[in-house]
């Protein structure tokens, strides 16, 4: 995993206080995600472990919460979860944040780990694998 934690801790705390505008691209279209929240908490395993033969999986995830309105996204999605496929696909998240005056867009790079449909919305859960400012 690829994550400055000095960046990641400046987008927790903003996303917690002011929610930056986050956006999903996939298959070539945008995807508004709302709702988004971004935490550190533990996975459960004892130890650094492979998961499955399919990924490793740290004691602790950074981890992203999210929905989205367009449900055109949910066959798109199917394809990039593990279960239907026996590999992560990444999906790519943009957003931008203020640092030191300056607006820094960011680029996070998730494994979709869970997701929730509602008659209106998508709930997306991730896992952090990369984030990183462009």
């Amino acid at each position: 995993m690829s994550v400055n934690s000095d960046l990641f801790e400046n987008l927790m705390n903003l996303t917690a206080t002011n929610s930056p505008k986050f956006t999903l691209h996939l298959n070539d279209k945008d995807y508004l995600l709302v709702d988004v929240s971004i935490e550190n908490s533990s996975v459960p395993v004892n130890e650094p472990t492979t998961r499955g033969g399919v990924y490793f999986s740290e004691k602790y995830a950074y981890k992203m919460k999210g929905a989205i309105n367009d449900l055109s996204v949910v066959p798109l999605l199917t394809k990039k979860m593990l279960g239907p496929n026996t590999e992560f696909g990444e999906l790519k998240i943009s957003t931008s944040i203020e640092l030191d005056g300056t607006s820094t867009p960011l680029e996070i790079l998730t494994n979709l780990t869970n997701s929730v449909q509602t008659p209106d919305s998508i709930e997306l859960s991730m896992i952090i694998i990369k984030l990183e400012s462009v």
